[in-house]
């Protein structure tokens, strides 16, 4: 399982900004992230399956 930090989220969606990447996160279009500790790291598996789901 490969964890994405938020930096690595927004470069794998070319560049989008923190207000986008959570307006996103809150409309379902995005997976909740995973917290550890005061960081936040997201599947990247599950992003993949986000990004195939938006493109069908």
């Amino acid at each position: 399982m490969n964890l994405l930090s938020f930096n690595d989220l927004q470069n794998k969606l070319g560049g989008r900004s923190r207000s986008s990447v959570y307006r996103d996160i809150e409309t379902g279009r995005l997976p909740k992230p995973i917290k550890f500790g005061a960081r936040l790291y997201w599947k990247e598996a599950d992003i993949d399956a986000a990004i195939d789901a938006q493109a069908a």
